[in-house]
C-alpha cells in the first residue's frame, strides 16, 4: 500500500494535512494551518513538487 496525504480541520477549524506511510504511520505533518482548503491543497502540491529533488542538509556535525 502506498502512502497518502490526509487533509483535515483542526480544533480551530483551520485546514491541516499529514502524510502517512503505507502502514498508516504519520511521517510528516503541516506545521502551519491554512485558512482555506485550496491553500492546504496547494501546500500538499508544493511538497509533491519539491520533495523529490530536495537535498539533505545534515547539520549534526
Amino acid at each position: 500500500m502506498t502512502g497518502k496525504f490526509e487533509l483535515y480541520k483542526d480544533k480551530s477549524g483551520e485546514y491541516r494535512f499529514r502524510l502517512k506511510a503505507g502502514n498508516g504511520e504519520v511521517i510528516a505533518s503541516s506545521s502551519e494551518s491554512y485558512g482555506s482548503k485550496a491553500a492546504a491543497l496547494n501546500g500538499i502540491d508544493s511538497i509533491k513538487r519539491n520533495a523529490a529533488e530536495a537535498k539533505v542538509d545534515d547539520q549534526t556535525d
